[in-house]
């Protein structure tokens, strides 16, 4: 049997567990994986991805409904969610993309209490038998390297208030 090995990871599984809305933190708003920062939402790169580029679109309020948002959040991150996939499109040249919100935790939301969309850049052929099989993603770059890019790539959107 061959290993694969996934460093990284045992930060994740070996850290503290934080209380409250990760999406809410001043960490987060201070996180090196924060691409965009918006009026009303912000994009940033998922710490847990399903492929490179994962991103997701998160308004800074704390709501878990569709229902909840203002019309200049609807607004503001459909616009974010246009930015991100041009973005997306430039720096890492997908075939595709899986774009969702997984609304309460029976629809597979991680993080049920903060609405947020996903934005999930697809290659053709990108799924393999570890996924299948092993039940295990592999992602094939750094995060951090990811991060680099396409942060250069968002800073053309970014405005001045």
């Amino acid at each position: 049997m061959k290993s694969i090995y996934a460093p990284w990871r045992m930060a994740y599984i070996k850290g503290e567990k934080v209380e409250g809305c990760v999406f809410c933190m001043n960490s987060v708003r201070d996180d090196k994986y924060v691409l965009f920062d918006g009026k009303t939402a912000f994009v940033m790169l998922n710490a847990y991805p399903y492929t490179n580029g994962h991103l997701m679109i998160i308004p800074f309020r704390h709501i878990n409904s569709l229902d909840q948002l203002l019309p200049e959040e609807r607004l503001e991150i459909f616009m974010l969610l246009d930015i991100s996939v041009r973005v997306l499109k430039e720096s890492m040249n997908p075939d595709g993309f899986n774009i969702g919100i997984n609304l309460g935790r029976a629809a597979g939301a991680g993080i049920d209490d903060h609405i947020h969309i996903h934005v999930v850049p697809r290659w053709n052929g990108d799924t393999n038998f570890m996924s299948v099989v092993g039940d295990i993603r592999v992602i094939p770059d750094d995060i951090l390297k990811s991060c680099e890019q396409l942060k250069s790539c968002f800073e053309k959107y970014q405005r001045e208030d």
